[in-house]
């Protein structure tokens, strides 16, 4: 098993942002809104330092985000008690919102197109050829 170090390298690089976004941000979008958006590419730039097929990963990373956002709304850290260990309940959130599904899926789409950035290229390159003719 090989490491993909240019996945470890973003990975961490997005690990730094989401830390500074936790602690430093009280806003209505970058805390809220972005650092959700990020959180997607973040557990896919994780999980692709070790497997390959992107657009299973990236599902995967989207189902881990939904399944947390789901704990959530069912108040999961209340029941469990968890909800006192500070650093837990940044990780996991608090509190449902359909503008974090919003974001999480945002992020999803966003590595599909990053991804296959090339064959988007092709794609466009292909509709321009068409549109000439």
């Amino acid at each position: 098993m090989t490491l993909n170090s240019k996945y470890l390298v973003l990975a961490l690089a997005l690990l730094a942002i989401e830390i500074v976004i936790a602690v430093f941000a009280r806003d209505q979008f970058i805390r809220p809104f972005f650092g959700d958006f990020l959180a997607v590419i973040f557990v896919y730039s994780g999980l692709r330092i070790v497997f390959d097929n992107t657009f299973i990963i990236a599902l995967i990373s989207l189902f881990i985000a939904y399944f947390i956002e789901t704990l959530q709304y069912f108040k999961f850290l209340e029941i469990t008690g968890w909800a006192k260990y500070k650093v837990l309940a940044v990780v996991l959130g608090s509190s449902f919102s359909w503008l974090d599904i919003l974001a999480y899926t945002l992020g999803f789409v966003f590595i599909l197109l990053v991804e296959n950035f090339e064959i988007i290229k092709l794609f466009l390159k292909l509709q321009l050829e068409t549109s000439r003719k």
